[in-house]
């Protein structure tokens, strides 16, 4: 990500369909967190070519960020991102 994100608006559709992907990761990948609402409150823009979208889980704080390339159209791939044990969260 770039040293400036913005976030992008909530109301914004995404630049395109992503859900194929996330529906192919693997179920180890989600670390027994439950994703299955597909469910999106932020998403940042970092670079023109880039946009980190951060899918919501049922546990506060937790969330799997994929990574778009918006020329290519695709996705770069993805993380599991878990606030709660990087920074003692609730």
């Amino acid at each position: 990500m770039g040293p400036h994100p913005t976030r992008v608006g909530p109301d914004q559709e995404p630049p395109f369909d992503f859900w194929p992907y996330f529906d192919s990761i693997p179920e180890d990948d989600f670390n027994g967190h439950d994703f299955s609402e597909g469910r999106v409150t932020y998403a940042w823009q970092s670079d023109g070519a880039h946009q980190h979208v951060l899918v919501d889980c049922e546990t506060p704080n937790v969330f799997l960020v994929l990574v778009l390339d918006l020329h290519a159209s695709s996705v770069l791939g993805h993380h599991l991102l878990d606030l709660n044990r990087l920074y003692g969260l609730a």
